[in-house]
């Protein structure tokens, strides 16, 4: 067999398909063994419900039709939702969410992504992406308003002008006074496509934003 070229070359495949299976299935298997899936539930912390709060003041009759109350429960069921649109949108074509320690990356969309960002049931299957048609994401949560993103996702072009983003009415209901499309009723796929967006990056321990909700809780909020 070693006399032969093409037996030499059959052993080197082996040899390196078993070394890529222990350095990327065996060995990250080992490492991250000690830490557990977290489950949507787990993921929902004072950010976030900051932001799917603020959706039910700013969006009252969309948001009372779509969750009702704005709890920890009807939370998690939003960004699981808000999970489920952006990628039957498309949105991961054009956005990443790894941000890399190259090229100067945490200038731009902040601290190098951590394996640990990665254990949760919102993200699997992982959607790291390579093309960068508009920003990483990985950190976007609390960057811009709600009403920013309703804006943004309806009509991008309304807030930056050059945007090449296609537009999603079909996230948003009719306003009544004038019988079209509106970025003031978003619907329940819309809010939770917002909600899912603002939770992006608020459980990494270094969430820019960490400082401004760390002891939010809202007058009157419960853990429900």
């Amino acid at each position: 067999m070693f006399e032969n070229k093409w037996g030499i070359v059959g052993i080197a495949g082996v040899f390196f398909f078993a070394f890529a299976m222990l350095s990327n299935v065996l060995v990250p298997i080992a490492m991250y063994w000690e830490m557990p899936e977290k489950s949507v539930a787990e993921l929902v912390n004072p950010a976030v419900m900051y932001h799917f709060e603020d959706l039910s003041e700013r969006y009252p009759e969309p948001f009372k039709e779509a969750f009702g109350e704005p709890s920890k429960e009807n939370c998690a069921q939003a960004m699981l939702l808000g999970r489920h649109i952006y990628v039957a949108e498309g949105c991961w074509h054009c956005h990443s969410q790894f941000v890399r320690p190259v090229s100067n990356e945490t200038k731009r969309w902040g601290p190098v992504s951590e394996s640990e960002e990665y254990q949760n049931e919102l993200q699997r299957p992982v959607m790291f992406g390579t093309r960068r048609v508009g920003p990483d994401l990985s950190h976007e949560g609390g960057r811009r308003s709600n009403d920013w993103h309703a804006v943004h996702f309806f009509k991008p072009q309304m807030v930056s002008a050059e945007s090449p983003m296609p537009r999603y009415p079909w996230l948003y209901g009719i306003d009544p006074e004038t019988n079209q499309s509106s970025p003031n009723y978003p619907t329940k796929r819309g809010l939770a496509l917002i909600t899912y967006v603002q939770w992006l990056g608020s459980n990494n321990k270094t969430y820019p934003y960490y400082e401004d909700y760390k002891d939010y809780r809202k007058p009157g909020a419960t853990d429900n």
